[in-house]
């Protein structure tokens, strides 16, 4: 062996490796590979080389900014820019009347029959009127508590972020109207369990940031875009214009009972009363109140000569019946906030309150009985929803006088309300069913329900 003097290991090792070096060479492992070379030369013998390009000239020319050669711009030929990300375009849609046919159908099938049907047959029975709760604090936080919201309550209505809703004030069926940024708007039956109780529409080309189902006949359904009004009539299946403007507006609330007439806001800062009962889609006046932007308009529910506009530093209560076309002035101002106001809403029973929302983080209840508008609270209130939520807006319980509700980026997500001395009563919230912010939210004017809508176009029914 000659090996007699290395351990048992170094001797099984050496072993292998001669056992490896006798299977090799049976392989003949280098004919192969001369094999492979010969085939390899053959095959480029027969492929011709590219031209090599002209080389550039070895010197390079030393760049020089057009201000040390003292060229003007204008004599310089302008390089083509790089292309940009086109911006998120939706749909246009024509101006005049359009049909009250769903977007994912060419005419109207039954099942979208029936869900009109339903809105008409609700619109027929007269309400009762809003009913003012006058139970105590407790009780009325023991009926939010309550309140519960299952997963058939939970569904996608609109195809993008919920700018608006509105609820039918039918005490027999839950009709709930969401707007979304591209101009949809979705009606949803949500005592209709199926998937066909809600359909979706396309009436305007922006996003729809205002809607009311008229207090005088809930058949209509009034939705605002930046650029028209229009007025959804399911009796005749026809959303109407009732005003288009150069001019972007932003939202708009009814000067009467019967609806005929509307204060518009413009987010350039001005308003314009609108009249329906006139032929033409123009306004009848256009004011200029001081503003830079007008976000909400509010007319007051007892005295509806007077309505406030926000969207400023400061809120201002107006007189209508005194508007001209320039150098209005406010009966009374709201001073307080430092930054952008939201939203600014009177209370619904007695109008003696308001209650608004700013981009400085703080929500403020104020009592305005004959305009002398001091602050009663001003709370600190995380407002700071971004670019990608709509903004909140603290809505008042239309059944109370001195309760509002506000959306919260609060974790768990949730939905809260307070009472109008600053004190949290409750927060909705359910960690199986409730995982966003929902930034708009309404409440039944009869009925414990709340409705909030989140920013991929979802409502959660409480």
């Amino acid at each position: 062996d000659g090996y007699s003097q290395l351990s048992a290991y170094e001797r099984k090792r050496l072993k292998n490796i001669t056992e490896n070096a006798k299977f090799f060479a049976a392989l003949k492992l280098h004919e192969v590979s001369a094999r492979l070379h010969q085939i390899a030369a053959k095959g480029q013998s027969h492929v011709t080389k590219r031209a090599r390009p002209k080389k550039a000239e070895d010197e390079t020319v030393r760049r020089r900014s057009m201000r040390l050669q003292r060229v003007e711009p204008s004599e310089v030929p302008v390089l083509e820019t790089l292309a940009q990300p086109a911006a998120e375009s939706y749909p246009q849609v024509p101006a005049g009347p359009l049909p009250m046919v769903p977007e994912d159908q060419g005419g109207n099938s039954e099942l979208t029959e029936d869900l009109l049907t339903t809105w008409m047959r609700i619109s027929e029975v007269k309400a009762n009127g809003t009913e003012k709760c006058l139970c105590d604090v407790k009780r009325y936080q023991d009926m939010l508590t309550s309140m519960v919201l299952s997963e058939e309550n939970v569904r996608k209505v609109v195809k993008y972020r919920v700018c608006s809703m509105a609820i039918h004030p039918s005490e027999s069926i839950l009709f709930v109207a969401a707007g979304d940024k591209s101009g949809q708007i979705g009606l949803w039956n949500v005592n209709c369990k199926s998937e066909e109780g809600a359909h979706v529409f396309v009436p305007h080309s922006d996003p729809v940031s205002c809607m009311h189902f008229s207090p005088f006949n809930p058949a209509h359904l009034l939705s605002l875009s930046n650029a028209t009004l229009r007025c959804g009539d399911v009796t005749r299946a026809v959303f109407d214009e009732i005003c288009r403007s150069e001019e972007s507006l932003s939202s708009f609330d009814f000067l009467e009972d019967n609806a005929s007439t509307a204060i518009v806001g413009h987010w350039g800062g001005n308003v314009a009363i609108v009249d329906r009962r006139t032929p033409g889609t123009s306004s009848e006046l256009s004011a200029d109140i001081g503003f830079k932007r007008t976000r909400t308009v509010h007319v007051h529910p007892v005295n509806k000569q007077y309505f406030m506009a926000a969207g400023s530093v400061d809120v201002c209560i107006y007189d209508v019946r005194h508007l001209k076309s320039r150098g209005n002035k406010p009966v009374s101002s709201l001073k307080g906030h430092t930054k952008s106001v939201a939203s600014a809403y009177f209370s619904p029973v007695t109008g003696s309150r308001v209650v608004t929302v700013c981009a400085d983080d703080k929500l403020s209840k104020r009592n305005i009985s004959l305009f002398l508008c001091p602050c009663l609270f001003l709370r600190r209130h995380n407002n700071n929803t971004g670019r990608w939520l709509t903004r909140f807006q603290a809505i008042w319980d239309p059944k109370r006088e001195d309760c509002f509700v506000v959306g919260s980026m609060a974790r768990p997500r949730q939905i809260e309300v307070f009472q109008d001395t600053g004190k949290l009563l409750h927060s909705f919230s359910n960690l199986d069913c409730l995982g966003s912010v929902c930034s708009i939210n309404v409440v039944h004017p009869s009925k414990n329900i709340l409705v909030g809508g989140n920013s991929s176009g979802r409502l959660h029914v409480f």
